[in-house]
Parts: structure tokens; C-alpha cells; sequence
């Protein structure tokens, strides 16, 4: 057993190692007692929020990975016999597992997942053999359970449970006819002749390998990036799927501050961590090396010569061969929000660092229902758990493109916050859940006379989720937006809503204003609507064309009681199917916002309508026109709408707090990427701000 299963694991180090970073060292300054105790506390805060596994754990880790390895290279034996190969070769056949992500790097926690590669031979191929063959053997294992196939994504994987722990894996083939058992997955030859996914596939252990050789101290970097992980996920911007950061972003902007900082202790590094990235100038890239380049043909990232790297808003370049931007998936909107949390977690640092604050402050969940006035709600129901659980995957998945459309429509002045957790009423026996999205008006813009039409956009975000090919009869889904005060009481951490602070006496004026406004709806607008409407020749609506605007979400009473007393009286008649007739006919089944009076429409059941017309992919959507407004907002809100009228117009401003963007930035320093200095901006900064970042600083020209 031993070298089959490469987890990574490095020897501690107690002194830092010579400096082989992109960027000489912002200072060389060494911790004192004062660090030390600070560092202390903030371990002891990381076990007491149960960040560790215990032994037990991790021996049934170490279990889960003998057995999945045993499964896997009977697999590849089985495989070989049936291509009619040689005893001597079925006797040499072989694969190797390797660990990656937060397992390898030893940052995982209780019930994080394993991520595992599975290295073959060259005539085992993952299209056949590993997404049809060895899934056909998992399924008869009693200990997997939820295998689901993705076959389609960017990394092909297996996601299954196995004696209940989450797994991932993925498969990659390279050239070799017998897979040695002391295989070397770092070497430069591992990529000749595989294809782009086999790349992307063995990357993330070659990523995870390098980062670790190029961190001056590994127990100080995994106690910090632990850290960071957890502050990212209470913050609600650990998710790369939604367009936040992932495990490999936080591990590499992690390293980054550690090579900055050699001789730092992890109370230190997570204050520099804030003080460095709150002044980042994106879309400068984060690189902990310099980019390499061979002969074997693959694309790094290079702005200069690549046009889609341009458009990266936050690269962050993983070390090693092929050199890609690890955060493709951020968007403005989602950097917007990272940037004000790295803001925010600076501050709190500073008052740490001064004694005035404890680490519990740093880790306080992201209020995210009282930061907005306004959300877009994405409902999704289908027949059971398992087929829920394919369908979510699928829509959580393409959430990202639906705010990159709304920015592309809007030239980016309505942004999206979506939140990356989902929700479901535990008083509804059917399968559902849902997932929110903030919306805010861009910092700077004018705000009166600024209306956004976005029923376009959602059409098309929903035309193309209706293109999923494992589509089954059930899967239905709905977009809608609500107000903060419809907002149920069950996505609160207490099940209840926060009392909202007393308003000042123009601000209760004008709220009760805004809420007139709500329950009036202009003839215009009615005109508006009907105009957009497609009517057949017998004057009914046509169904199946694109997505329809009755009112799609279940009704958000005020009261948490009567929310779900009316919900649970809907469904419990026929589950699913009265779901979906809530969500597509909430108006005249009494179950609207309460802001909605539209005509009723024919709305298909599913994404995919009827038998005839399954390709067009229609379901429903009740998102109108957004109109500026102005509004007050907590300190910590990003935003505020409310709807003018029943045609649910929403209005968006700016939160008090946030400091007013730039002009679009550039790529500076991109002309010479190998030699380009990642400390270069720090100096003006630092000069402008009065930070001292640390001794002994050394800037490149």
C-alpha cells in the first residue's frame, strides 16, 4: 500500500527556507510575545470552533482511501482482461491515487470531503472504462451512496459518498502502459500527449504540491489558510462555483502573504493577509512564481497574447506548468463583494492588533438577508432527494452566468451578490430549495433615471438551464425577486428575523412611501407588460416560447407561522406538482408576493414544457424592470431596493460604507510577466496611506 495513495503529507518546519518566491520579502521581521499570544489565541479559538478532526477521523479517512484504492485497482485488472491483454500484463496493471485540495494540503476539517485522483494507464480511458465501467461498480457497493456523475464539467469527476464521506474523484490517463507505484506526478513528463482535461485533472495535485515547496514555513501557512477558509466561508465568499474564491485561490493568496512575510507567525499573517489585499490594485495578478513556459504546447495565461485572459478581473495564477488563472469565475460583481469583505476583515485586524477587539469579531457571519432590500430567489423543486440533488447541481452551477448576463445587459450597473448556501422550508415534505441573490446599483452611478429590463436576461439564463441533458420529469425551477421583509424566517441562523433598527422620522416617511408605491400599479406599465406578452391566434398565451412572468416563488408571509401554514396547506395535497403550480401560477392561486398582479399565463410544469416542445426549455420567471431609487441601509448593507409598482420595478443604491471604485484598472506591469513584481504598487500606497507593511521592504523597478 505504501506510495499508493499520495496524500501529501509534509514534515513540519520549524525554520523558514530560503526565499524562492516571485517577490523578495516585505520584511523579515520576527514575531513578539505579543504575536506569540495573539497567535495562541487565535489557535485555540480555530479548535474550539471544531476546525480539527480527531484521531478517529482521521484513521477512517485513511480507511475510506485503502478501500477506494483496493476498488479501483481491481477495476483497472478487470479492465485489462476484458482488452484481452496478456497475464503479465494483467499481473503489471496498476493505477495511483493522489489526494488534492484541502486534504493534501492538510487544511481539511470534520466532514470536508476527499478530493482523489486516480492516475491509469493509456488504454484505460475515462469516457468508457471510468464513467460507464467503474461507475457500474460503484453502484453495487452498499457503502456508496449519491454517486452522481459529471462528466460534462470543466474537471470530470464521480461525486459519491463512501461509508458516508463526501468523495470526488477524478480520472486521468497519460502515456504510460503500466502505472509504476512510485509514479511521480510532478514531473514535467506526466503531460506529454494527454488532452486540455487530463491537464486540468492532474493540476490539482501538481498545484497543491507546489504551493507547499514554496512556503517558507508549512505549519504556519496551513494554520493561517485554515483561517482564512473558515473567515471565507462565515463571510460568504468561499465558493468558487458561484464566482467567489475556491480552496486553490485561498491556498495561493495564503502563500503569497507567507513568502511576503517569512519569518511571520499565522496571528500576523492573517493581519497582513487583509492589509496586503485591501490595497491589491486587480487585476494585477497574484502569482507565487514566475510563469513558465514549454514545449508541449499547452496555453498559459498570458493577457498579451490570450484576449479571454484579459477580461480576468482577479487572476490568480497557479505555480507550475501550465500556468492558469485558478479564478476565471470571478465577475465584477462578485469582486466587489470580496473586496468589501477584505475591507472589513482589515479593520477588524487593525483593532486586534491595537488590543481592542478578540478573533471571535473577525469570524461573524455575513448578515447577507439584512444587507440588501431586494433579491432575486431561485426555487427548485423536483420528484425525490436524489433527483434534486442532480438538479441543484446543475443550476447551482450555471448561477454565475446569470450575473455575468445581468452585468452584460446592464453595462455592469446592476450587480449580483449571490450568496453561496441553499435553503429549503423543513416544514415541506417535497424535495426543494432555493438560492438568493443581493442586488445592488454600481457604486458611482447616477441614481435617478436608471431602469433595467432584465426579463430578457432571465429568458435566456433559463433557456439554457432547460438544456440540461438529464433532465427528468419533476425538475422544475422558478425566478423570482422579494423584498427584505418577505424574505422567510427559516434562512435566519435563530429561525427568526432580526429586529430592524429604529428609524430616524424621515426615513420612517420614506419607506412608507416606497411601500405605497409597492401596491400601485400605472397603466403604462400594465401596457408594458402586455405588449411583451405572445399571444396566439385564439388570444391565449403562448407557452414553451420563453420564460413566462406570473409570479414564481411561494408566498413570503410577514409572520414566520403564517408563511408556513400556507405553504405546507399548498404542497400537501400532491407535493411536487402543486409546487409547481404555486411557482408558475402564484397570482391566481393567492400565493404572490404581494407586490404582483399579473395576468395569468400558461407556464409548463418543468424547464422543458411539454413532450412537444421539451427543447425550448421554458419555466417561469416573474423578474420586471429595475428602477433607481434612493434608500437608507445599515452599515453593512450593500444595497437597497424596493418596487414601484406591481410590474415589480426594483431600485438599488449604495451602501454608506463603501468607498468609491476607481476608473476601470489596467494591467500594469503585464508587459514583462516573468519579471513583473507583485510588491511593485505597495510602495505608493503605503506612501498615500501612512501603512508601514513591515521592515526591510525591497521593490522591483
Amino acid at each position: 500500500m505504501a506510495g499508493s495513495v499520495g496524500t501529501g503529507r509534509v514534515a513540519p518546519r520549524s525554520s523558514p527556507k530560503r526565499y524562492n518566491g516571485m517577490d523578495p520579502p516585505l520584511s523579515l521581521t520576527r514575531p513578539t510575545m505579543f504575536d506569540l499570544q495573539k497567535t495562541a489565541e487565535l489557535e485555540k479559538f480555530l479548535v474550539e470552533a471544531g476546525l480539527y478532526e480527531s484521531e478517529e477521523q482521521s484513521a477512517k479517512r485513511e480507511e475510506v482511501l485503502r478501500e477506494i484504492d483496493g476498488i479501483v485497482k481491481e477495476w483497472v485488472k478487470q479492465l485489462t482482461s476484458q482488452k484481452g491483454y496478456s497475464e503479465q500484463m494483467i499481473e503489471k496493471a496498476n493505477v495511483v491515487l493522489f489526494t488534492f485540495g484541502s486534504y493534501r494540503l492538510g487544511v481539511h476539517g470534520p466532514g470536508a470531503d476527499i478530493d482523489i485522483l486516480c492516475v491509469g494507464p493509456s488504454y484505460v480511458n475515462r469516457e468508457e472504462d471510468f464513467f460507464v465501467t467503474l461507475h457500474g461498480i460503484l453502484t453495487q457497493l452498499e457503502e456508496v451512496t449519491e454517486l452522481q456523475p459529471v462528466p460534462d464539467a470543466h474537471v470530470p469527476l464521480m461525486k459519491f459518498k463512501f461509508h458516508g464521506m463526501a468523495i470526488d474523484l477524478l480520472y486521468a490517463s497519460v502515456s504510460l502502459a503500466v502505472i509504476p507505484p512510485d509514479f511521480n506526478i510532478s514531473e514535467g513528463s506526466v503531460l506529454c500527449g494527454v488532452d486540455e482535461s487530463t491537464v486540468r485533472s492532474l493540476n490539482g495535485c501538481r498545484v497543491a504540491d507546489q504551493i507547499l515547496r514554496l512556503v517558507p514555513n508549512v505549519e504556519n501557512f496551513r494554520t493561517t489558510l485554515r483561517c482564512l477558509k473558515y473567515w471565507a466561508e462565515r463571510r460568504g465568499v468561499y465558493s468558487n462555483v458561484t464566482g467567489f474564491l475556491g480552496g486553490v485561490n485561498w491556498a495561493i493568496l495564503v502563500a503569497l502573504i507567507c513568502q511576503l512575510y517569512p519569518n511571520a507567525v499565522p496571528s500576523m499573517l492573517v493581519s497582513r493577509f487583509f492589509r496586503v489585499f485591501t490595497q491589491w490594485q486587480w487585476p494585477n495578478p497574484v502569482m507565487l512564481c514566475a510563469i513558465e513556459n514549454d514545449d508541449l504546447g499547452f496555453s498559459v495565461w498570458d493577457p498579451r497574447k490570450n484576449p479571454r485572459d484579459r477580461s480576468h478581473v482577479m487572476p490568480i495564477i497557479t505555480p507550475g506548468y501550465p500556468c492558469m488563472n485558478s479564478s476565471y469565475n470571478v465577475s465584477s460583481s462578485t469582486l466587489r463583494v470580496i473586496k468589501e469583505q477584505f475591507k472589513l476583515g482589515n479593520k477588524i485586524c487593525q483593532e486586534i492588533d491595537l488590543n481592542k477587539a478578540s478573533w471571535t469579531a473577525l469570524f461573524e457571519p455575513f448578515n447577507f438577508f439584512e444587507a440588501y432590500t431586494k433579491y432575486l430567489v431561485v426555487d427548485i423543486v423536483a420528484d425525490n432527494d436524489d433527483d434534486l440533488r442532480l438538479w441543484k447541481g446543475w443550476v447551482e452551477s450555471r448561477l454565475r452566468q446569470l450575473t455575468l448576463k445581468i452585468e452584460r445587459d446592464t453595462n455592469g450597473m446592476l450587480q449580483c451578490h449571490p450568496y453561496p448556501c441553499d435553503y429549503s422550508n423543513p416544514t415541506l415534505q417535497c424535495a426543494h430549495c432555493s438560492f438568493y441573490m443581493g442586488l445592488s446599483r454600481k457604486e458611482g452611478m447616477k441614481i435617478h433615471g436608471q431602469n433595467f429590463d432584465i426579463r430578457g436576461t432571465v429568458d435566456e439564463f433559463m433557456h439554457e438551464i432547460g438544456m440540461y441533458t438529464l433532465w427528468k420529469s419533476g425538475m422544475d425551477l422558478a425566478v423570482t425577486h422579494v423584498r427584505k421583509k418577505q424574505i422567510p424566517y427559516y434562512v435566519f441562523e435563530q429561525g427568526y428575523k432580526k429586529p430592524c433598527p429604529p428609524m430616524h422620522a424621515n426615513q420612517q416617511e420614506q419607506s412608507d412611501r416606497h411601500d405605497t408605491e409597492d401596491d400601485t400599479l400605472t397603466a403604462s406599465m400594465l401596457g408594458q407588460l402586455k405588449r411583451k406578452r405572445d399571444f396566439d391566434g385564439a388570444g391565449h398565451s403562448e407557452s414553451c416560447k420563453s420564460v413566462k412572468r406570473s409570479s414564481v416563488s411561494l408566498a413570503y408571509e410577514e409572520s414566520p407561522p403564517e408563511y408556513g401554514s400556507i405553504v405546507s396547506k399548498v404542497v400537501s395535497e400532491n407535493t411536487v406538482n402543486l409546487v409547481s403550480s404555486a411557482l408558475c401560477n402564484g397570482v391566481q392561486n393567492g400565493l404572490s408576493h404581494g407586490d404582483v398582479n399579473l395576468e395569468s399565463a400558461n407556464c409548463s410544469s418543468s424547464p422543458h414544457g411539454s413532450e412537444e416542445s421539451a427543447a425550448s426549455g421554458t419555466s417561469c420567471a416573474a423578474v420586471e424592470t429595475v428602477h433607481m431609487v434612493v434608500e437608507t441601509v445599515g452599515p453593512e448593507s450593500s444595497m437597497a431596493c424596493v418596487i414601484n409598482g406591481t410590474v415589480q420595478t426594483m431600485a438599488v443604491h449604495t451602501p454608506l460604507k463603501c468607498v468609491a471604485e476607481k476608473d476601470e484598472p489596467k494591467f500594469e506591469g503585464i508587459g514583462s510577466l516573468a519579471n513583473s513584481n507583485s510588491a511593485e504598487f505597495m510602495e505608493q500606497t503605503e506612501m498615500l496611506t501612512g501603512n508601514v507593511l513591515g521592515e526591510n521592504m525591497h521593490l522591483c523597478e
